[in-house]
């Protein structure tokens, strides 16, 4: 009998960086990976392939990025070195010259990464990306957060040009994916044992350009998916929010009290210079539509602070309005310049002294928001779905409305939604303690 050499299969390492959306595609490859041979490296080995998936948004995000690809080389130095993401679109030549590098691809290649490692050559890096190569194709993604919480990628690019964004040239224009696929993925979380779904995407609320369908078709359909308890809306522009799709959340079986609106500033001249397709009083409108229907929903707020143009007087406005709205937490964003857009052009510029100081001032005001939200939960029943981390013997989970919960360690609870009492709050405030004897399990 002959004794057959077996070739051990090609490793990969994904390392992400950015938002959700990046982090669903890079599980959304990884899978193409393994369905040709290709298996996850282990623990402390050096992987054949590292595939890093980049994020442009903000000068730091970038410095982030490169770093983590030097680190990255010199880690695994054998290992053959991909980039791709948003930054791999904007800034490919850049990437391929840092040693180590052997391929980058852009927005519309990175899903075609079999393809390009098969045919790609060693001797310098390669590189299929760049600021103007179409962008057109919609990849489906979804992501295991960890064995509770699912990312699913519904929507991906956007026709917004704000002044102070890349993104539009880095993920190209709106597309999405249909529903019935959508639906189909979502089947497929349930059966894996998946509990809660967050929808992604970059500008969600345009979810149908591609397809002819509409968001609140696609809510609709997927509030019909049984198996999974629990859907969250990552982010709606605020002119996108309608209050068809608020009344729906209300009424919905799954669909959970959780909104995530950018606002990106409080000053109407802000966002006129902003390009910005609402005015402040159109915001307030919506968190009061959303209060009036859901008293106990979790409001979080994108805010932008130190943009070009933003006078002491224009900053004072936007905290103020912020101050009086009755939100739960602010996303609080120090303003980047990004070359290649309109905010170049607009005076004056924040110092960097000034745009820190402001940034702390929103900050303070975010944690006071929260600790209330919070605050006004105490005593209430709930129903906590709780994550199979374990940290310092404790467990910890989150409510439909989002108020993270925190309880000694019971590994029945693990993946499980527990009806029980809220407490107060914990040792360093960022939680409120589960009462010890809960109402009953589910």
């Amino acid at each position: 009998m002959t004794n057959q050499v077996t070739t051990p299969s090609p490793t990969y390492l994904f390392y992400t960086l950015g938002c959700k959306l990046n982090f669903a595609e890079s599980a959304g490859l990884g899978k193409k990976m393994q369905q040709v041979g290709y298996q996850p490296v282990k623990a402390g080995r050096e992987p054949d392939i590292c595939v890093i998936n980049t994020c442009a948004v903000t000068g730091t995000a970038e410095q982030k990025c490169r770093q983590n690809i030097h680190r990255l080389i010199r880690k695994y130095p054998k290992a053959f070195v991909v980039v791709i993401g948003c930054y791999a679109q904007l800034r490919a030549a850049e990437l391929a010259a840092i040693p180590g590098v052997d391929l980058v691809l852009g927005t519309d290649e990175k899903m075609d990464i079999l393809q390009y490692l098969r045919s790609s050559k060693l001797e310098k890096a390669e590189v299929f990306s760049g600021p103007n190569s179409g962008i057109h194709r919609f990849f489906p993604a979804c992501a295991r957060g960890d064995r509770t919480r699912y990312f699913l990628k519904v929507q991906d690019g956007c026709d917004y040009f704000c002044t102070y964004c890349t993104i539009p040239f880095a993920r190209g224009r709106s597309r999405n994916i249909g529903i019935e696929e959508a639906v189909r993925q979502a089947h497929e979380v349930a059966a894996e044992g998946g509990r809660e779904i967050v929808l992604t995407g970059v500008n969600i609320g345009d979810f149908g350009k591609s397809s002819g369908e509409k968001l609140i078709d696609l809510l609709r359909a997927l509030d019909g998916v049984e198996g999974i308890e629990r859907f969250r809306i990552s982010s709606l522009e605020p002119d996108l929010l309608s209050d068809e799709i608020i009344e729906f959340v209300a009424a919905s079986a799954r669909f959970v009290p959780h909104f995530h609106l950018p606002l990106q500033a409080g000053s109407n001249e802000m966002l006129r210079l902003m390009h910005r397709r609402y005015d402040r009083e159109h915001f307030a409108s919506r968190v009061a539509e959303i209060r009036q229907s859901m008293p106990g929903a979790f409001i979080g707020v994108d805010v932008i602070v130190g943009m070009r143009g933003e006078t002491q007087e224009r900053f004072e406005e936007s905290r103020s309005f912020l101050e009086s709205l009755d939100i739960s937490q602010l996303h609080v964003f120090s303003y980047s310049e990004r070359p290649g857009t309109q905010a170049l052009k607009i005076q004056p510029k924040v110092s960097s002294f000034e745009l820190k100081r402001r940034s702390e001032i929103l900050h303070s005001l975010s944690e006071t928001k929260r600790l209330k939200f919070y605050g006004e939960r105490r005593g209430e029943q709930a129903v906590v779905l709780f994550e199979k981390a374990k940290k310092n013997n404790l467990i910890h989970g989150f409510t439909e409305n989002y108020v993270r919960v925190e309880a000694p360690w019971r590994s029945d609870w693990e993946n499980r939604s527990i009806p029980l009492t809220l407490g107060d709050f914990n040792a360093d405030r960022s939680a409120l303690q589960a009462v010890p004897i809960p109402c009953g399990l589910s």
